[in-house]
């Protein structure tokens, strides 16, 4: 199972990223907010790299974006063949992709707890994570499901 897990998980979570990004690509346009440069932040300061000011390495940007989302699905993948599926298992997992965000983000002092952000920017980003959870529990559990119901 954990193999199953690990490949399907991997294959959701990048998947529900992309959905996610086309999100916010399509949310910028319309109110005109600019790219967030707190992945490549929370990236460089995790993992000792030099910190510019300013605007972020794009790279390093889609590598904490992606990669943050991609490991995330692991963990959705693991619901999933447990027999934790469908939208309430979804919206389970939006709070741990949140909750995610936030460790990192607050831990290496880049981010500042939701509750101090501007309301419109807290629901942006409560619109997109959600976005993010749902893609990738469709993705999971259709995957797991071609292994039967599961235990649970």
């Amino acid at each position: 199972m954990m193999k199953r897990a690990l490949w399907q998980g991997l294959a959701a979570g990048t998947a529900g990223v992309l959905v996610m990004t086309l999100s916010e690509k399509a949310e910028q346009r319309v109110t005109g907010r600019p790219d967030s440069h707190v992945p490549a932040r929370t990236l460089e300061r995790l993992t000792g790299m030099a910190e510019r000011p300013g605007r972020q390495p794009v790279p390093v940007n889609w590598a904490m974006h992606l990669g943050q989302g991609a490991a995330l699905g692991v963990l959705r993948s693991v619901m999933a063949q447990a027999g934790l599926r469908g939208p309430w298992s979804s919206a389970k997992f939006g709070v741990v992709r949140l909750t995610s965000d936030q460790i990192l983000e607050n831990a290496t002092g880049v981010g500042a707890p939701p509750q101090t952000w501007p309301r419109r920017e807290l629901v942006v980003d409560l619109l997109h994570k959600t976005v993010y959870a749902f893609a990738t529990g469709v993705v999971a559990d259709a995957l797991a499901a071609r292994s039967g119901p599961g235990p649970g």
